[in-house]
């Protein structure tokens, strides 16, 4: 699993990007968030999450979350 930070996530269609460490964004779908059973995600939260494919076939299929924002 990779882990990385939350960059974006729009609540009404339950899509997300997440910025992996090695600075590699991913699309999250709706999809993962119903294998994750999770509501939402906060901008800068930490998340672990499962890749299956490579390249332009490359998708999100579960995302966990690992911590809280940072408070700003």
């Amino acid at each position: 699993m990779l882990q990385g930070t939350v960059k974006s996530f729009d609540p009404q269609t339950q899509a997300a990007v997440v910025l992996t460490d090695a600075r590699v964004e991913y699309d999250v779908p709706a999809e993962a968030f119903l294998s994750s059973r999770l509501r939402k995600l906060t901008i800068g939260q930490r998340v672990r999450f499962r890749v299956e494919g490579e390249g332009d076939a490359a998708r999100v299929t579960y995302v966990n979350i690992l911590t809280l924002p940072d408070p700003a």
